[in-house]
């Protein structure tokens, strides 16, 4: 383990922190863990512990950057705020779209449903790793609204994606740019850096740093190293890198950038669950308890966690350097119990198991199109006895077991891939979740991979899914 600056936080006692980070990261297979807690703008706890670059034996230290995934999100979020304040951008003006998502019917999101994830964009998430292939994901061809802008939240990486753009057309700036010199800069944050990976090379390298921090190496579940390189088609919602203690600091300073007001709106959830909603840029709790703003990133090597209780004067970051979430996730639990007292994880976790049943749809046929940006491909769904069904696509069969939810008819995961280039790429596999009773149903056939058991996390695709009773 390696020491940071400070020492441990009024509560949160170093044997006791040491000792549990490293059983979690034995007993979850982590490779490393920067932990930093910061109170009233002063790091006092930053300690990390494991190996930043397990082949080359290098510890992590508070000064390793590591990739933030989804944290990348309020960072751009505030970058997005800050141009509103100066009225280069409108936070209810409808943000532009791609000509494919023109043809929807449905109005532009503006800037601030964006924010919310209530763009009505469906998930997305796409990774190109080191420097071969030469075919790149069109994410214009996905950017397209599954549903009506301002109704419910659901995840979008696209939203970013087109916050980033409009940003960069409102103020000529990159994003990149604009995200070190008039978000980190002001706040004093050198680590941070937006880009396929961080600019000071990777622990173990020779590489010259000229004194930023080393990046930690990123791992797949089962241990092996990820390529340095990882270029991603929305870099606004996880291309992030940064140190923990400065990702801890950004979590309670960033509101300073911006006018009361601005900082304020921030900070109002729209409901996502009964103990969690999301602002601009960020999860709130809800429901009782103390008010905690937070973010939690994932994606192929990283897995993190930044949360600030605004009435303590307090925020964490938590980083990691693995695909697996579980070492995170017991760290930060222990961490904001200890900090403080009433936590819940369901305080800063937007998705709660989904409440699940058996399919109420009839035994029988629906057949309709997978509408994909290569073509309309022809689909049948097949409901069959004991809670199962078969899929058909342009001749492919597979079947599964399918269930039902609060907000769908029928979910399930086929092990059949989408004869499209995309699909073909990293996404061995379809995900069903229709909703319409027994009538008409629509809805959404998502291509993704389960994991990075074997080669690397994949990609997910969203399609529009539309059948009808044969």
């Amino acid at each position: 383990m390696d020491d940071g600056p400070g020492t441990a936080g009024a509560s949160l006692s170093t044997r006791r922190t040491d000792e549990l980070c490293a059983a979690a990261l034995e007993e979850h297979d982590c490779p490393s863990a920067s932990v930093a807690v910061a109170e009233h703008g002063e790091i006092t706890f930053a300690r990390a512990y494991g190996w930043a670059d397990v082949e080359s034996r290098v510890a992590a230290t508070p000064g390793t950057a590591y990739a933030l995934a989804s944290v990348t999100k309020p960072f751009t979020a505030t970058a997005v705020l800050l141009a509103a304040d100066e009225r280069l951008l409108q936070l209810d003006a409808p943000v532009p779209l791609p000509a494919v998502a023109r043809r929807d019917g449905h109005a532009a999101p503006t800037v601030r449903q964006l924010l919310q994830h209530r763009g009505g964009l469906a998930p997305h998430y796409d990774f190109h790793y080191g420097t071969t292939g030469s075919h790149r994901i069109d994410a214009d061809r996905y950017t397209r609204t599954h549903r009506r802008p301002g109704g419910a939240f659901e995840y979008a990486n696209l939203g970013y994606r087109l916050l980033g753009q409009a940003l960069e057309s409102a103020t000529g700036q990159s994003l990149e740019r604009f995200l070190e010199e008039r978000v980190c800069g002001p706040l004093g944050l050198t680590s941070f850096h937006l880009g396929p990976f961080h600019r000071s090379g990777r622990a173990g390298t020779s590489r010259p740093s000229a004194g930023t921090p080393r990046a930690a190496v990123r791992y797949t579940a089962d241990g092996r190293a990820y390529p340095e390189r990882c270029d991603s088609s929305h870099p606004g919602a996880s291309m992030g890198w940064a140190t923990a203690p400065e990702v801890a600091l950004f979590a309670q300073s960033f509101g300073s950038l911006l006018r009361p007001a601005t900082a304020e709106a921030a900070s109002e959830p729209h409901p996502v669950h009964s103990r969690l909603g999301y602002g601009l840029g960020w999860c709130v709790s809800r429901g009782g308890g103390p008010v905690v703003r937070s973010h939690g990133g994932s994606m192929g090597g990283t897995a993190v966690m930044t949360a600030a209780v605004p009435a303590r004067g307090l925020s964490v970051a938590v980083l990691t350097n693995s695909t697996r979430k579980a070492a995170r996730d017991q760290i930060v639990e222990y961490v904001l119990r200890t900090l403080v007292p009433g936590f819940e994880p369901a305080q800063i976790t937007p998705a709660l198991p989904p409440s699940s049943r058996t399919t109420a749809l009839p035994h029988g046929s629906w057949t309709g199109t997978i509408r994909t940006p290569d073509a309309d491909l022809p689909a049948v769904v097949r409901v069959l006895p004991d809670s199962r069904a078969e899929l058909e696509v342009a001749g492919e069969r597979a079947a599964c077991r399918t269930t039902a939810s609060d907000h769908s008819d029928l979910q399930g995961v086929f092990p059949l891939q989408l004869p499209t280039a995309d699909a073909r790429l990293n996404s061995p596999l379809l995900a069903l979740d229709l909703r319409g009773g027994n009538g008409p149903l629509t809805g959404t056939a998502r291509s993704f991979k389960d994991g990075d058991s074997t080669g690397w996390l994949g990609n997910l695709l969203s399609h529009r899914c539309e059948l009808s009773p044969a």
